[in-house]
């Protein structure tokens, strides 16, 4: 945890939301970015992370140096941050902090060189109308990207109804400024989860849609879906609105990134890219190569099998076994916003002694060159 100078550094970082946005929406516009969405930042496959939002000890205001500390740290990995996605507990957070945090991670990027690296932006709410305002809000503050989940509360009326579930994310990617990713994830909708079928026709009826997230799990639904958006015939027949927005079909886990890769699959957005970055963009690229080098897939095979364990293992943990290993790792990382509880200090303990977090931790230290590979 921080000590008395840092807390007092970072308690000073957090105390003024007003005026921190201020600010960096005047360094956005001297810099040419941000609120008037003139910089394209094309949207490419590859592997994306949902971006821990991290919290003050005690008083649960925005710890600010962190965050944009890890954005810094997993953009320069190569992996593209996501912004107030589930990992991020955009459920806790404000409209106000919402924005706050995608001034602080363009800033920070910025600041890094890292300037073409687009920002993806959860806004999903309750209502259609709230997510729009959300979406709206968002960027203006300097999101490139927004990626919608369709709100659980209401799920015994949604689920099973396709015009309902179509309706809200065509009306949403119509009225958006920016594209719009869809995000399904039945554990965090209340049990809604989109058929192939229904993303696929979304993909092809609304020129705003980017791609979707399956957080689902499930790589049929993947395979189908790529087969629809990846032939030359859907680009041609239905172009994107924004040309550098292309349709791309992400896993929500990394233990399928190498099959998916065979079926036209474009990445992942994934909790785990937050701890082993370098691996897991070691991952999509040699499975990448192997399908033209089949001479490399043993070694994808083998990274799969090590980050596939891994994900499993840590993903039980939830959003405070990512920070707990994120603390060990990286110094940083503090609790989740109540009502989520801490991972207990047993638990902790056996998250950061399992075989399967320790095989990733040697490998990423090796690829991200920390140590020597023996």
């Amino acid at each position: 945890m921080p000590g008395p100078t840092k807390f007092k550094y970072l308690k000073e970082r957090s105390c003024s939301f007003q005026n921190l946005s201020t600010s960096l929406t005047m360094t956005a516009i001297v810099n040419g970015f941000a609120t008037n969405n003139k910089i394209s930042r094309t949207l490419k496959p590859g592997i994306y992370a949902p971006i821990p939002t991290f919290f003050l000890p005690e008083s649960e205001d925005l710890d600010l140096p962190s965050f944009e500390a890890h954005v810094t740290r997993v953009a320069t990995a190569g992996v593209g941050p996501l912004i107030a996605g589930s990992m991020g507990e955009a459920i806790h957070l404000s409209h106000a902090e919402r924005v706050i945090l995608i001034h602080a991670a363009r800033n920070a990027l910025d600041t890094a060189g890292l300037n073409h690296v687009p920002l993806i932006v959860g806004t999903g709410a309750g209502s259609t109308r709230e997510t729009i305002e959300l979406t709206k809000d968002a960027a203006e503050a300097g999101a490139d990207y927004a990626i919608v989940i369709a709100s659980g509360y209401f799920a015994g009326a949604l689920a099973g109804n396709k015009e309902a579930l179509k309706a809200f994310w065509t009306e949403i990617s119509e009225k958006s400024p920016i594209p719009v990713m869809i995000y399904n994830y039945p554990g965090a909708s209340g049990g809604i989860d989109l058929d192939s079928d229904i993303i696929s026709e979304l993909a092809l009826e609304c020129p705003n849609l980017c791609g979707v997230k399956l957080t689902c799990g499930n790589v049929g639904k993947l395979t189908r879906i790529a087969d629809v958006v990846s032939g030359s015939e859907f680009s041609s027949k239905y172009p994107r609105k924004n040309q550098s927005a292309p349709f791309l079909v992400l896993g929500g886990f990394t233990d399928f990134i190498t099959p998916s890769t065979y079926a036209n699959g474009h990445g992942a957005i994934t909790g785990l890219g937050n701890v082993a970055p370098y691996s897991i963009v070691k991952l999509l690229e040699i499975s990448v190569a192997s399908r033209q080098d089949p001479s490399l897939l043993p070694e994808a095979l083998h990274l799969q099998g090590i980050i596939g364990r891994a994900d499993f293992t840590i993903a039980k943990a939830s959003i405070s076994g990512t920070k707990y290993l994120l603390e060990k790792l990286y110094g940083y990382g503090g609790l989740p916003r109540k009502p989520l509880p801490p991972i207990s200090s047993d638990a902790a303990q056996a998250l950061w002694d399992h075989p399967h977090t320790q095989d990733l931790v040697k490998l990423e230290r090796e690829l991200s060159g920390k140590v020597k590979v023996q």
